[in-house]
């Protein structure tokens, strides 16, 4: 299913995607070592142990960006022209290894660009784990295509 052209935002519709994602070591580990973020809190176990959380975190960049991914198809997949930005990021909850998430996108704000050809519009992702903790927050703009 393609995302929405610009037309078919409306402020203040949410979105909720249906597409969950399970967070592995694995995936915790490999995002990490391609992003060579070496923070001991993400990947040693007795570093971890002995921090205020009592195990290793998710890379918070990893839950911002598999956010993002799981409200691509229902937002701009293949309609976008570029994310313009990504402001007021927030992690309140800890994301561990095995947590499942989802996402849920609100639509903020639209305007077509001075050139009336394509539109940006403003997106607040939120991302949730299975007991439904807000575990990331973030305000997504994109240059969006016009229906053709």
């Amino acid at each position: 299913m393609p995302g929405l052209y610009y037309e078919e935002f409306e402020v203040g519709r949410t979105i909720e995607h249906e597409k969950r994602r399970t967070v592995s070591e694995s995936d915790n580990q490999r995002f990490c070592d391609m992003t060579m973020n070496q923070q001991p809190l993400h990947l040693d176990r007795e570093f971890a142990a002995e921090t205020e959380f009592g195990r290793r975190l998710v890379n918070g960049l990893y839950t911002m960006s598999l956010a993002v991914g799981l409200s691509i198809p229902d937002t701009t997949d293949g309609t976008i022209v570029a994310n313009l930005s990504y402001d007021d990021v927030e992690h309140p909850h800890p994301v561990f290894h095995g947590d499942t998430l989802r996402a849920r996108t609100t639509v903020t704000d639209k305007r077509e660009t001075s050139d009336g050809e394509r539109g940006v519009v403003t997106m607040h992702v939120e991302a949730f784990n299975q007991n439904d903790d807000l575990v990331c927050a973030f305000d997504r703009t994109a240059l969006s295509l016009k229906r053709p």
